[in-house]
């Protein structure tokens, strides 16, 4: 575990299991500005459409910073005191660093070192992939093991993490 001063808050669950509209409320009822940063891309018709129906459920109160791979960069250039951030989801970004071919170990290092530095109320969204039968082939397998690294140290640097079931959390920690 570690001793970091970090205050994010990390949010896992399976998907549809609520973890979105549970990690929005974390920062919904605090006099904080409010910036959501997208990890996602819109490789078709479905994913713009999920796209455009999670923007309009947030509303106008959220400033939106799509950033599908450099994300730590995108928080650094957004931290700052009285806001909060909220990174929707680590698990898309996994998926376009490796589509990217970058450097997992490093990316991951870098989000990590990030979090206890940052100065804003930070909430990472994950899915939790790690729960279901091994997967088949080899990229789903190496997508869900950069996955389960990355959930293991986000998870060590945040003050609380929850795992969202059937819309209900459960607090792991903090």
């Amino acid at each position: 575990m570690s001793s970091s001063t970090s205050q994010a808050v990390f949010v896992l669950g399976g998907a549809r299991s609520g973890k979105s509209r549970f990690a929005e409320s974390l920062i919904v009822d605090t006099r904080l500005e409010r910036h959501y940063v997208a990890t996602g891309r819109a490789w078709d018709d479905e994913m713009r459409e999920r796209i455009a129906q999670h923007r309009a459920d947030r509303g106008d109160l959220w400033r939106t910073h799509e950033e599908p791979l450099d994300l730590v960069a995108q928080l650094a250039a957004v931290d700052a005191e009285g806001r909060a951030i909220l990174v929707d989801c680590l698990t898309l970004w996994v998926t376009n660093l490796m589509m990217a071919e970058r450097d997992m170990a490093a990316e991951f290092a870098a989000l990590t070192e990030f979090l206890p530095k940052a100065r804003s109320r930070l909430v990472l969204v994950s899915n939790e992939v790690g729960l279901g039968i091994v997967p088949e082939n080899r990229m789903a397998r190496a997508f869900r093991d950069h996955a389960g690294r990355l959930h293991q140290m986000v998870a060590a640097e945040s003050a609380e993490v929850y795992f969202i079931a059937a819309g209900l959390p459960l607090k792991m920690k903090g």
